[in-house]
């Protein structure tokens, strides 16, 4: 299984209305190192539809401005169709749905 094989597995893992940051992924995946790699796959998902990129955030819970898959706005958008809650400032509730891999 190839690197970007090993990050798609886990971000198939990560329920509705959880979510994990590429930290989390890099980890699960194999290398605590691989968050930018983690980066670089979820921009090359070859499966948006099985493999739910949306679901990963930075470590601060915020959503990507550009979202690779329908721009600004999309990314929040996704989530909140998940149940996922934010915060005032508009980032994502680490606390109540933050995914670990447990």
């Amino acid at each position: 299984m190839n690197t970007f094989e090993k990050i798609y597995a886990v971000v198939k893992r990560i329920p509705r209305g959880r979510v994990a940051t590429y930290g989390t992924v890099a980890l699960l995946a194999g290398n605590p190192r691989w968050a930018r790699v983690v980066g670089y796959a979820l921009h090359a998902n070859p499966d948006p539809d099985g493999i739910p990129c949306y679901r990963v955030v930075n470590r601060f819970g915020e959503t990507t401005p550009a979202f690779a898959f329908g721009g600004e706005g999309r990314h929040r958008a996704l989530l909140e169709q998940d149940g996922i809650r934010f915060l005032p400032d508009g980032r994502v509730d680490l606390s109540a749905h933050e995914w670990f891999g447990e």
